[in-house]
């Protein structure tokens, strides 16, 4: 175990792990272990001197650090073979039992470390005990999500401006909860899954794909080829959400936390939608939105 002053660490009985913290073929995963620091990379000279991207850099950019118990078993459960390296607190060796056998069988690192460490790999104390770095996916583009999208009532939110990771992981949540077909991204859109938003989703990131728009025109003309009706939500002057008869192919659109979306994509909405309540506040949060309304087109 760690020293307080954070000296060497404990060896485990058996075969001594590889240098770089793969587990060796053919041993459990509790003798293949070993309790170490991690590692936090920085991001000094990232760009070389003809503007090249470091590949340090690149890397980082292609992988993603994700914390959170739910949401690392969704990606074992979804896609293991995006798992680069698992870092988890000895706490937490039971239940990811089935994840650190895999490991094991393909040669994917692993450390036991200190609550400290996870939460500065983590860059939160709401870690949950492990921290797993994980290849990016990247968004579809819409005619790829559209051409496998099978027949049928489908729902999509489009998120225009969303930004706060806590909000867009409880927007996943809800999104995995009720069935939604895929989050929908503006072409310049910089929101992106963290590992904020994959924690807060609870394992929905790893359920809802996220997908590319083009031009917006372009877009939702493809949109209403596929059979979509565009429901713009607004926070007053809309119709009821519960009075509505909302299409079976639905596409809300979501504007941001404090702007709303944008008046030109709200005009080439075919419907806009409010939902009702007493006026002692303004409105609902985007992520609270974003279940009622779920829940009304759900109930279909």
């Amino acid at each position: 175990m760690h020293d307080r002053d954070g000296g060497s660490p404990w060896k485990p009985r058996g075969p001594r792990p590889p240098r770089d913290g793969a587990p060796r073929r053919g041993s459990s995963p509790q003798e293949k272990i070993r309790r170490e620091p991690a590692r936090h990379e920085t991001s000094s000279h990232a760009v070389g001197a003809e503007g090249a991207q470091h590949p340090a850099r690149e890397r980082r950019d292609a992988e993603l650090r994700i914390h959170g118990l739910n949401a690392v078993r969704a990606v074992f459960a979804h896609r293991p073979q995006a798992i680069r390296k698992l870092y988890l607190l000895e706490a937490r060796i039971p239940q990811l039992q089935p994840l650190l056998k895999w490991c094991v069988a393909n040669r994917v690192g692993y450390r036991v470390v200190d609550d400290a460490d996870l939460q500065k790999l983590a860059a939160s104390a709401h870690h949950e005990g492990v921290v797993a770095e994980v290849l990016r996916e990247e968004p579809l583009p819409l005619s790829s999500w559209l051409r496998d999208l099978p027949a049928g009532p489908q729902c999509a939110l489009w998120l225009d401006g969303v930004g706060n990771p806590h909000n867009l992981g409880a927007i996943l949540r809800s999104a995995a909860h009720f069935g939604v077909s895929a989050i929908l991204l503006p072409k310049h859109a910089t929101l992106a899954l963290s590992g904020a938003a994959a924690r807060v989703a609870e394992g929905g990131a790893e359920a809802v794909p996220m997908v590319r728009l083009g031009r917006e025109d372009n877009s939702i003309a493809q949109l209403r080829s596929a059979g979509f009706g565009l429901a713009a939500t607004v926070v007053r002057g809309g119709s009821d959400l519960f009075q509505a008869n909302l299409p079976r192919r639905l596409v809300y659109v979501l504007g941001a936390e404090g702007e709303g979306m944008s008046p030109a994509l709200a005009a080439a909405c075919d419907l806009r939608l409010s939902i009702p309540g007493s006026g002692a506040v303004e409105s609902l949060n985007v992520a609270a939105a974003t279940a009622v309304l779920l829940a009304a087109w759900a109930r279909g």
